[in-house]
């Protein structure tokens, strides 16, 4: 945890509040911190501050603010990935935040069991955000979006996020040309499921704009997968 995430609610006062029982936890454990100490905290979807510790209870840290201070930029990108299992959407939402991404959308496919969909891990999905936007130090909220039927999204959605110098790239370990890389513009990554997308999903992403870059001989987990496009594409 590299800033404290706070609601706008919890900084309404002059004295900022802190009351997550997790993030109380890791001040007292991991930083042992005390009255004086300064603390980096950002307000969700707000700015973000060096602060001053005022008062340390048992439920509640309370701090100042001295200086504000740079959020880091987001990555001019929206990720588009088939629904992954429960366990690896977690690492995927953290990490994508964690790394800057401006918009994310979880879109069904053939290869993806419809009972991903019904997962608790999606109602959970701000926890995840928090603890990507604590690992950064950032405070902007990424969009996500959620999309059931591929179809619909592909035909409807898709062609509105492509322009000219916002091209689509789909990640498609039989395509002939690879991956780009260190480009300089904003872009749409689509990542299929375990299994890839089948070869009429591939068709119906070309036919409406897209283009499909391999990422080398090796198949990836799509943790991995995203992870490693990121930093091949935004060097």
């Amino acid at each position: 945890m590299n800033i404290v995430l706070l609601e706008p609610k919890d900084t309404a006062q002059a004295e900022w509040r802190i009351h997550s029982a997790r993030q109380l936890s890791h001040l007292h454990k991991q930083l042992n911190i005390q009255v004086d100490d300064t603390l980096k905290v950002g307000i969700r979807n707000g700015k973000r501050y060096l602060t001053r510790i005022v008062a340390i209870e048992e439920q509640e840290i309370r701090v100042t603010p001295i200086q504000q201070e740079a959020c880091p930029a987001k990555l001019p990108v929206t990720l588009i990935v088939a629904m992954p299992r429960p366990k690896v959407l977690r690492r995927l939402i953290m990490d994508s935040v964690t790394l800057g991404v401006e918009r994310i959308c979880l879109t069904h496919s053939y290869r993806v069991d419809k009972s991903y969909w019904q997962t608790p891990f999606l109602q959970q999905l701000d926890d995840y955000i928090t603890l990507g936007l604590e690992q950064a130090g950032d405070t902007i909220v990424p969009d996500i979006q959620l999309y059931k039927r591929f179809k619909p999204f592909v035909e409807d959605v898709l062609p509105s996020l492509i322009a000219p110098l916002r091209p689509a790239f789909v990640a498609h370990p039989y395509a002939e040309t690879a991956m780009p890389h260190a480009i300089e513009h904003p872009c749409s990554i689509i990542i299929g499921p375990e299994g890839g997308f089948i070869p009429y999903e591939v068709d119906l992403l070309i036919k409406n704009g897209c283009q499909a870059y391999h990422l080398g001989s090796r198949i990836l987990r799509t943790e991995t997968a995203v992870s490693y496009l990121l930093g091949r594409l935004f060097v």
